[in-house]
């Protein structure tokens, strides 16, 4: 305790020298006051004006520094917005660029179905023409053989009546034997001399049947040179066009074989199914390489419109044109599930369905404000929520790239945006994997 007194006392002596004692004098009409200020009420008062002071700056400090930062990460979000809006108009326009190009291809399937069959039709042709020219040969060289056997028979024939006429030529009288012998010699003259040109005719036809037959020959293998080059460029584009819509649909899951069996069972005549071709054969000829390949190039070619049919019935388009960026993904989000993707515009944006499907429900629902729900095939459902206008009725039947309504901020929105859903049989999926999928195809 005594410590304690002596520490006071040495504390308030220091106090003393350094804030001696002040008066404060106060004076009026009738009367002077005073108040004394000692040297403990002057530490107290210049300790307190000085954590005031130094609270003060401190606080500034803070409010400069918070104010510096969140005008950084503004700007940062401002750039990234902007980056984030480049990259999605250069995916609209490589998309539109992806939907030509699948046009395109499906013209030149088109025409290279054509040319196959023309391909083929002159095929048949020069094969029935080589079939003619060697039946004429065969035909040709039947009659020179017979014409051959008749000159040799002609031949013996004469040397026979020779013989014949040297050994009667004693018994007869010389004028009626010389006179015979001339007429002989005449008929057996002339008969040689026709022979000797038709065996020279049918020489001559055979050689020209035999130039005819190799031309043929020479034709059918530039012929098929042809159809190889043409048959491998088709085989080609059929891959290249076929590779990334099967890429499309494993991306997002879905049972290709399934699908596709389906749509061949649903076929409703878009396009029609691909026969194959079929030329009537001798039940032992032997199978034709060039027909088995055309057959396995229209396999594929059925495969991708089928494929073609099917991808406008699954929703692989993009719900928003014009004007407008990304404001949130599918995911948990302040501690909720987030069952679609957000793009957010200015008011009236348009908006398209993104696949064919019937139009289920087009009015206000709750949180989802003015929303518009397509159903379609393969247990597939779109939503389209905080609409500003409604562009469609309940039964009413779309096809992708319509549009159906505008972009708003109804319902529990914060904003002007979009709300879209993708739902398989009632689960929510990410609408992004469907959009990513069909980038390199649409």
């Amino acid at each position: 305790m005594a410590d304690l007194n002596r520490y006071r006392a040495s504390f308030h002596h220091w106090l003393e020298r350094r804030l001696p004692e002040q008066r404060l004098f106060l004076r009026s009409d009738t009367e002077t006051r005073f108040i004394r200020l000692t040297s403990e009420t002057q530490f107290i008062g210049i300790a307190g004006s000085a954590l005031v002071l130094g609270w003060t700056i401190v606080s500034s400090a803070i409010l400069v520094m918070h104010s510096l930062g969140a005008g950084d990460l503004r700007e940062q979000a401002l750039r990234d917005q902007a980056v984030y809006e480049s990259r999605l108009n250069e995916l609209s326009l490589e998309r539109d660029a992806r939907a030509e190009e699948a046009a395109a291809a499906q013209n030149r399937f088109t025409v290279a179905l054509s040319e196959v069959s023309a391909m083929q039709s002159r095929l048949l042709a020069s094969e029935d023409r080589r079939r003619e020219l060697e039946t004429g040969i065969d035909v040709l060289a039947a009659t020179l053989r017979d014409a051959m056997k008749e000159r040799d028979m002609a031949r013996g024939e004469a040397e026979s009546l020779t013989a014949q006429l040297a050994e009667n030529s004693e018994d007869q009288p010389e004028g009626a034997s010389l006179a015979d012998r001339e007429v002989t010699l005449q008929f057996l003259t002339t008969a040689l001399s026709d022979l000797a040109e038709e065996q020279t005719e049918m020489s001559a036809y055979v050689k020209e049947a035999e130039t005819l037959l190799e031309e043929v020959a020479l034709d059918q293998r530039l012929e098929a040179e042809r159809n190889e080059r043409i048959f491998t460029q088709i085989e080609d584009a059929v891959d290249a066009s076929l590779t990334p819509i099967d890429e499309m649909f494993s991306a997002v899951g879905l049972p290709t074989d399934s699908i596709l069996e389906q749509v061949r069972r649903s076929y409703s005549g878009q396009g029609g199914p691909l026969t194959p071709i079929i030329f009537p054969r001798p039940k032992d000829a032997p199978p034709d390489p060039l027909t088995d390949r055309a057959n396995q190039v229209i396999k594929e070619l059925d495969r991708l419109n089928l494929y073609r049919i099917a991808a406008e019935k699954l929703p692989f388009g993009f719900p928003v044109r014009g004007t407008y960026r990304s404001t949130s993904g599918f995911g948990p989000r302040w501690g909720r599930m987030h069952n679609g993707h957000d793009w957010a515009g200015p008011t009236g944006t348009p908006i398209h369905t993104t696949a064919d499907g019937v139009v289920t429900f087009a009015g206000r629902q709750s949180g989802y404000g003015n929303i518009i729900k397509i159903q379609h095939d393969f247990g597939h459902e779109t939503r389209y929520a905080h609409l500003h206008r409604i562009r469609v009725k309940v039964g009413q039947r779309v096809s992708r790239g319509d549009r159906i309504g505008d972009m708003g901020n109804t319902g529990r929105s914060t904003g002007t945006h979009l709300h879209y859903e993708i739902r398989v049989r009632g689960k929510a999926l990410d609408p992004m994997k469907y959009i990513k999928a069909a980038r390199d195809v649409f």
